[in-house]
């Protein structure tokens, strides 16, 4: 009995064994070339990649969310060469033609190369996609790239994303490590019907929401383009922000350029000037002069001064921009009508060590921290060699360099009661609390804010008032150093930079708006850079539904 089994076991394997041996002989001689084939076009994928890219979104009033950078499939159309030997080169070359509209010599001239890879067309139509899919010998390469769906919007804030597939200016450069996406490893199945992936180990970067405005944003650059190109000005820039928060509501500069072909343009144009270029600010410094003074205890809005025109400093002359005497005037008067020899005067009232101090809370010497990339400041060393004539000009914007966002955070402080600022772009979710550490006091505060109403009301910035609010602002008209037109030459040139910046409304303000002009075909900030600045505050004050602060009259 035990024999018996022995034997039928023993059968088994033997016939198990036999059957393995003729499978095993099928399929690596008669069916060897077959498999080997297959083999060929099914392989697993390795590859390091780097997980999908964050959208970028802006803000409206409705809440709504405007995308501004995505990310977007396109395909490219390719031959492998090799593949195509034997085929009716010409027949072919003219079919593909026909579909991709290229030229035929173009396409033969790819046919004949020794490779397993040339492009024929990249990004291409809808319409060349589906005919690529139809056509034999010819096939599709998918390629994510980023996709700025409203182009030149924004740009200078935004920046792009270059060759290397990283973000390169403004946010897309700062917030590259957030927005980036992840590097991992990507495991697939690739065969001839297509790549399964089976793994994937990348993650995708976050989305950021920006706190620019985007409808703020769209009337602020048609503003700025039609004034720049109106006074036939070198380049100009706006900043809208909010005074209380520091967020950035709107942040332009023209010429800009489009982020989705940023290799047609100049390198210059993807500066944000707001962020990465110093200036001498002229007279729209002024008031934070005034503000030391008054929070000091020095003078009151009603204190007087007799100007007669110039003064005298280690024999250097200081003069008012028109070279006129004003006689005895208020305090509130010398802003009224931008007069140097008396800001010069209130500045004297608390000394140079004083007013250094002063400066220096304004953070006129230190960056800002906005969340761009890329941002300067000056480090002011000509004035801060502490010569008598050095703080008498800076006293009323001259000598003295700041930017845009730093002029912003200082007059934030003057219009929030004297509260620093930090300004920022991308909406944060918790809300930045607001220092209760006061670099001016309210009253000060106030006092300025009526002072620069009243410029507004009977000065020369009468051309940004805006009928049913109050304003508080400033006018500014600054000579151009001639170094900073890449002049080897001390001095001052006759070209200005032209600005106005303030505040609306102005007791209880909702915005700072900053409008600068580089060299504009005009006389002063009143006629160029005011009326500009009204026109951006009509918008947003109706825009936002603020109520007036008094009645119109009929």
């Amino acid at each position: 009995m035990c024999n018996k089994r022995l034997w039928l076991v023993l059968g088994l394997m033997l016939a198990v064994s036999g059957i393995l041996s003729w499978r095993l002989f099928n399929l690596q001689v008669l069916e060897g070339t077959s498999w080997r084939a297959q083999a060929q076009g099914q392989q697993r994928y390795f590859a390091q990649t780097r997980g999908e890219r964050g959208n970028i979104y802006l803000n409206s009033l409705g809440e709504e969310l405007i995308p501004v950078a995505v990310n977007r499939k396109i395909y490219h159309a390719y031959i492998s060469p090799r593949e195509l030997r034997g085929k009716e080169e010409e027949d072919f070359a003219l079919q593909v033609s026909k579909i991709l509209d290229i030229e035929e010599e173009s396409i033969l001239e790819r046919m004949e190369k020794d490779s397993a890879y040339e492009v024929l067309k990249r990004n291409l139509s809808p319409e060349e996609i589906e005919g690529v899919r139809k056509t034999s010998g010819i096939h599709l390469q998918e390629e994510v790239v980023r996709h700025y769906p409203e182009e030149s919007l924004a740009a200078n804030v935004l920046g792009f994303v270059g060759g290397e597939e990283v973000g390169q200016y403004g946010v897309e450069q700062y917030y590259e490590e957030v927005i980036g996406g992840g590097f991992g490893i990507r495991e697939g199945l690739k065969n001839p019907w297509g790549l399964f992936i089976l793994k994937d180990s990348t993650k995708k970067g976050e989305d950021i929401v920006l706190t620019i405005d985007y409808n703020i944003q769209h009337f602020v650059e048609r503003a700025l383009k039609e004034a720049v190109e109106r006074l036939n000005a070198v380049d100009g820039a706006v900043l809208v922000g909010d005074p209380k928060t520091g967020e950035i509501l709107a942040m332009a500069n023209y010429p800009s350029f489009n982020p989705n072909r940023y290799g047609e343009f100049d390198v210059r144009v993807f500066k944000n000037s707001s962020v990465q270029e110093t200036y001498e600010p002229g007279s729209v410094f002024k008031p934070v002069t005034m503000a030391a003074a008054l929070d000091r205890g020095a003078i009151s809005p009603k204190d007087t001064f007799y100007d007669t025109g110039e003064k005298r400093i280690h024999g250097r002359t200081i003069r008012n921009y028109d070279r006129r005497s004003y006689g005895l005037v208020t305090m509130t008067e010398i802003l009224e009508r931008s007069i140097n020899t008396g800001v010069v005067y209130v500045k004297d009232q608390i000394g140079n060590d004083v007013f250094l101090n002063y400066l220096e809370m304004f953070g006129i010497f230190r960056p800002t921290g906005i969340d761009l990339h890329g941002e300067v400041y000056s480090l002011n060393k000509s004035f801060l060699e502490g010569h008598d004539v050095n703080f008498a000009t800076a006293s009323y914007g001259q000598g003295i360099e700041i930017t845009d966002v730093q002029l912003f955070r200082a007059f934030s402080a003057i219009a929030n009661g004297g509260r620093m600022i930090n300004p920022h772009i991308v909406k944060r979710e918790e809300k930045i609390p607001v220092p209760e550490e006061r670099i001016i006091s309210p009253t000060s505060s106030l006092l300025v804010t009526e002072m620069m109403v009243s410029t507004i009301e009977r000065g020369f910035g009468n051309a940004a008032k805006v009928p049913g609010y109050h304003i508080a602002g400033k006018t500014g008209t600054a000579q151009i150093p001639w170094s900073k037109l890449g002049i080897s030459r001390a001095g001052y040139s006759d070209r200005t930079m032209q600005a106005f910046i303030g505040y609306a409304p102005a007791f209880d303000p909702e915005f700072v708006i900053l409008v600068k002009l580089n060299q504009p075909q005009a006389r002063t900030a009143e006629v160029s850079a005011a009326p500009v600045f009204k026109d951006i505050a009509e918008y947003i004050l109706e825009y936002k539904k603020i109520p007036y602060d008094y009645e119109i009259a009929n």
